[in-house]
């Protein structure tokens, strides 16, 4: 079989899928810019909706600090400030050098911005945030990335202190609108698994008009 042949097989490994992921997105970002269709959001409004079921995750006033896993170019940034956010702390990661090379030419609105990649420590923060990390599988097996998701999962939960939240493509979205470069996770078993991996404290929102849903796992905090 060719090299040609190898590349276009789906991802079979992690590493596999995140030089798949990475490919994917540069390619995007080449085509489109830091804009929604750069990061494969078909709007706007569905980008700036996610964003806010994301963000009831973040349940104080002062300020706090969070990780943006699957940064891109850094839009969520700019939402935190549209939301009067701007005293958040923001470190952006992302797997893919193009896109925190874009992030990183974007003016920050927050009191803090820093971005670091696949090879740098992610540091702690009092949130993690994914917003469409888990969709687009290439056409991996599903068993190979529910696993990877659930290693990203282990990740977000180390690092984010209070809490760690994110969404996922539903299994219950209309059969006839899915493609196979799409993952479509079970509600159901997602939510099992966090609450018996990670904490009691889980909540599932479904309830917004989107093929999709946004699972927040709080943490039981000292003294609480």
């Amino acid at each position: 079989m060719s090299g040609g042949d190898d590349r276009r097989r789906p991802p079979r490994s992690e590493s596999d899928i995140l030089r798949a992921v990475d490919d994917y997105y540069s390619t995007r970002l080449r085509g489109f810019g830091p804009v929604h269709l750069g990061v494969d959001w078909s709007s706007q409004e569905s980008q700036r909706l996610r964003f806010d079921v994301l963000l009831q995750a973040i349940r104080t006033t002062t300020a706090f600090s969070l990780i943006d896993y699957g940064c891109g170019y850094g839009a969520l940034a700019d939402h935190l400030a549209s939301r009067e956010m701007r005293h958040c702390a923001y470190i952006g990661y992302d797997i893919s050098a193009s896109m925190l090379e874009a992030a990183r030419r974007r003016p920050c609105p927050l009191i803090s911005c820093r971005y670091v990649g696949r090879n740098e420590p992610l540091p702690e923060g009092d949130y993690c945030l994914a917003s469409g990390v888990f969709n687009v599988s290439l056409g991996t097996e599903p068993g190979v990335w529910f696993e990877y998701m659930t290693h990203v999962w282990d990740e977000m939960n180390r690092v984010g202190r209070r809490a760690f939240a994110f969404n996922c493509l539903s299994a219950s979205s209309d059969v006839d609108r899915r493609t196979d470069l799409l993952h479509y996770a079970d509600p159901a078993r997602v939510f099992d698994y966090c609450r018996r991996r990670y904490s009691p404290w889980v909540a599932l929102f479904h309830d917004y008009p989107l093929p999709e849903f946004t699972v927040i796992v709080r943490k039981p905090q000292p003294g609480a």
